[in-house]
């Protein structure tokens, strides 16, 4: 059972809860981040977010997946975690990468779906789709005002870690909103926070929705308050 607990109480599906962005952005695509963590703090536990999850959160993730043009994530994550092609129809994969070493031979790539997000200088292979923003390291502010490129019309695309990709989010301000379910253990361990790398920052959201369930899960939708 999931019982939401703001903005008001009352039984729902985390299918109802989780049915549309929380905006839209008329200039950029709407950019989402989902991810989980433990109660104290880490995404991982031996290197994966697997353990911290339940049927529930893959449901939330699945959900936002559903409504996103284009999924933005590391490539320490896609290997990490198994990145395959997408079960959306024309939904496009972006991998992040500042040196470009991505392996492009695997089903995420050779079925269309993936495309780089690198560097002007990194080495990428020429029958994959790219965007090039920055120097030494990937401008992803640029990134997300060129996904035009890759996608006919890009409206919400959501960000899936991990840490240093998050951080560099972060201190990009391109967050609209941030879905974390913060799972009900305690793991201990050096894994990383949600965000790492950033600069010290003081971005104010709003809590838009709070649903819990009898797992003693947690999921929270926050909204950038500007």
């Amino acid at each position: 059972m999931t019982r939401r607990v703001f903005p008001d109480s009352a039984e729902i599906t985390i299918e109802q809860a989780y049915d549309a962005p929380l905006g839209a952005q008329s200039d950029r695509p709407w950019v989402g981040l989902c991810m989980v963590n433990s109660i104290d703090g880490s995404t991982v536990v031996d290197g994966r977010s697997t353990e911290l999850s339940s049927a529930n959160d893959l449901a939330v993730l699945l959900g936002l997946r559903r409504l996103a043009d284009i999924i933005i994530v590391g490539a320490g994550t896609v290997r990490g975690e198994g990145y395959g092609p997408p079960d959306i129809l024309d939904q496009r994969v972006g991998v992040v990468t500042a040196s470009g070493g991505v392996d492009t031979s695997t089903p995420l790539f050779t079925s269309g779906a993936g495309f780089v997000i690198t560097t002007d200088e990194a080495a990428v292979p020429d029958n994959v789709d790219n965007i090039r923003a920055g120097t030494t390291h990937v401008d992803l502010q640029a990134a997300i005002s060129r996904l035009h490129e890759v996608h006919p019309m890009p409206r919400f695309v959501q960000v899936e870690g991990g840490a240093l990709l998050n951080g560099a989010a972060l201190d990009a301000d391109l967050f609209d909103e941030i879905n974390l379910t913060t799972s009900p253990l305690c793991v201990g361990g050096t894994g990383p926070r949600l965000a790492a790398g950033a600069s010290d920052l003081a971005l104010r959201f709003e809590l838009a929705q709070m649903v819990i369930d009898d797992q003693s899960f947690v999921f929270s939708r926050w909204k950038r308050a500007h």
